[in-house]
């Protein structure tokens, strides 16, 4: 099987271009390229409109009216949840990481502008509260007589991996059509987990040589290799492929966090300035500042190698930069 056999509710505007970016691989050593998944169109793009095509074609058929879901202040995934249930007629509940903000800027914006419920939890009480908060959204749906789903964080399950299964597939074709050869490295910021096991799911079916490395914009390696190892492994499943991953052969560089998720690092701020300044495309301080980071740092040492062809996957978030315009413009 491949994901073309499961439902799928077309949302993106697809196959989004490979650009070369060859001033900023001159200053790395390598042969850089960008999958401009930030191209990806509907809802202010980014990687999760390939999940959600796939998340949202089974919220249709089990008759969802309320979708809800969770992520940080400036969450990609959740002003798309939102984008995707006003296309569908439903409603999104979203609960985010963080206290109400003085303003509504960026991704909170558009998460307003998308007519969303909103409820923000103190950080530090988070990660024990947002999954009773949402399981209580679904039960007030539910008292009223409506139908909830709950989507988890940044659409990370096996059916939203699907949608970077095909995207390596729609890679591989972008690129043998060009007459070039399959990348030696992949690189990709890591925030839930989907988009990265996705890609070793479609990696090891398509591109069995390259490497897939993941820069963590949160937590630390141990909890993402285990978390994709699994996860790579169900989808692999779903696809009727028995395959299975160990954690080591997730590749996880977890030292460009900073001083926490979704918290501007001096690094991801620099690569937002030199990535615009050499090739004229916008990062974001949440999530690919940190990742061109990552992977800057390990061409620099020698752990991706001089004249290495990579690919670097470009998971949107621009929104994300305008709430940061004060440190972005000191820096």
């Amino acid at each position: 099987m491949t994901p073309d056999d499961f439902p799928r509710v077309p949302l993106g505007f697809f196959p989004t271009p490979i650009e070369a970016l060859p001033r900023l691989g001159a200053e790395l050593g390598i042969e850089l390229s960008i999958k401009r998944d930030d191209y990806s169109g509907f809802g202010g793009g980014g990687n999760k409109v390939r999940k959600l095509e796939f998340l949202m074609a089974e919220a249709l058929a089990d008759g969802v009216e309320v979708i809800i879901t969770t992520g940080g202040h400036q969450s990609n995934h959740a002003r798309m949840v939102a984008a995707a249930a006003c296309k569908f007629g439903m409603k999104a509940v979203l609960v985010l990481r963080g206290n109400p903000p003085a303003e509504y800027q960026g991704n909170l914006l558009l998460d307003r502008l998308f007519g969303a419920e909103l409820e923000f939890l103190e950080p530090t009480a988070y990660f024990t509260q947002v999954d009773p908060r949402m399981e209580a959204h679904a039960a007030a749906a539910r008292e009223r007589g409506q139908k909830a789903q709950i989507i988890p964080l940044g659409g990370a399950n096996a059916t939203g991996a699907l949608g970077y299964v095909r995207a390596v597939a729609e890679m591989d074709a972008q690129l043998r059509a060009a007459g070039q050869a399959a990348p030696d490295v992949v690189v990709v910021p890591a925030g839930s987990g989907g988009t990265l096991a996705g890609l070793h799911v479609g990696a090891r079916r398509y591109w069995p040589g390259t490497r897939v490395i993941g820069i963590s914009v949160s937590r630390d390696a141990a909890w993402f290799q285990q978390r994709i190892a699994g996860m790579a492994a169900d989808c692999a499943r779903l696809l009727g492929w028995d395959q299975a991953w160990s954690p080591s052969d997730i590749p996880i560089e977890d030292g460009f966090v900073g001083p926490g998720y979704g918290m501007p690092s001096e690094g991801g701020v620099a690569a937002i300035h030199r990535m615009a300044r050499t090739e004229g495309v916008l990062l974001d301080p949440v999530y690919t500042g940190k990742a061109v980071d990552g992977l800057t740092a390990l061409c620099r040492r020698g752990e991706i190698p001089a004249g290495s062809r990579v690919v670097f996957v470009h998971c949107g978030g621009s929104p994300a930069l305008y709430p940061f315009a004060k440190t972005l413009v000191e820096a």
